[in-house]
């Protein structure tokens, strides 16, 4: 077996890599710190964007939310 990275220049190629994947003639990993096609790390970008809230607060800003759209 033979490990080789590549970029993904186009939706396209990556569907077909899809299809080689489900022939099973390659497998897809995920690497580490992966890029959406644009090249841009999404981990780094979005790291920290969000606390941490109790449940009890998620559940109530859940209901309120609930609540406006009826």
């Amino acid at each position: 077996m033979t490990t080789v990275t590549i970029d993904i220049l186009n939706e396209k190629a990556l569907n077909l890599l899809r299809d080689l994947e489900l022939l099973k003639l390659i497998r897809v990993r995920k690497g580490k710190g992966e890029s959406n096609v644009n090249g841009i790390n999404l981990v780094k970008k979005y790291k920290g964007a969000m606390t941490r809230q109790p449940l009890n607060e998620i559940d109530q800003q859940l209901k309120d939310l609930r609540n406006e759209w009826e």
